[in-house]
């Protein structure tokens, strides 16, 4: 699997609501939300590209900080740390596969100010009654690709992201359990510290 697609790609799916019906979310409420999710920890579950699926642990810490540990068989690690997503291949000997995070969706929503009122940002903004979805891009550069977030309100939580990469490339990731302000160590997102760990 194309581990870069995590970051850079994603495919829609659907997101099953409970409870009452409630209105759509602002995008000042949700950027609200955004800035004040400061550290996060979960469990999600990846539909790639190709239909397969893999699961594995989160952690958020922003601005700028994500990790993903993915279980067996996959057993691969993808951070953002220091600027650059770093991608680690249990099955190569070499150094982290590194790309800017800028140039990936998911910079939106670790930007130290996540500001979705910005002109040309919100391409989309829509309510089913039980969630809130929320297309964005970076509005310099719409080449990246978009990120398609997916939140429910009372309390507003993320429950999904839906990332598609410059070429139409798609993944989904589905947040399970998001148990914000936990203690996370900056070790976890330090990829120097990781390739040298592994001996890279």
């Amino acid at each position: 699997m194309n581990r870069r697609t995590l970051l850079l790609s994603a495919t829609a799916a659907a997101l099953v609501g409970t409870g009452a019906q409630a209105q759509q979310l602002s995008l000042a409420q949700v950027s609200a939300y955004l800035n004040q999710l400061t550290t996060a920890t979960g469990g999600f579950t990846q539909i790639n590209g190709d239909g397969t699926l893999s699961t594995g642990q989160i952690y958020i810490k922003r601005p700028g900080r994500i990790r993903f540990e993915y279980n067996a068989p996959d057993n691969s690690l993808v951070m953002a740390g220091g600027g650059s997503v770093a991608i680690f291949d249990p099955r190569s000997n070499g150094p982290a596969e590194r790309y800017p995070l800028n140039q990936t969706p998911l910079s939106i929503i670790l930007a130290d100010n996540v500001d979705l009122g910005r002109a040309r940002m919100v391409t989309g903004h829509t309510s089913d009654g039980t969630t809130t979805t929320i297309t964005a891009q970076d509005p310099d550069n719409p080449q990246y690709g978009n990120i398609q977030m997916v939140f429910t309100a009372n309390p507003v939580e993320l429950r999904q992201w839906v990332v598609t990469d410059e070429v139409g490339e798609t993944t989904t990731v589905i947040l399970n359990d998001l148990r914000p302000g936990a203690a996370i160590s900056d070790r976890q997102f330090n990829i120097i510290a990781e390739n040298n760990a592994r001996g890279n």
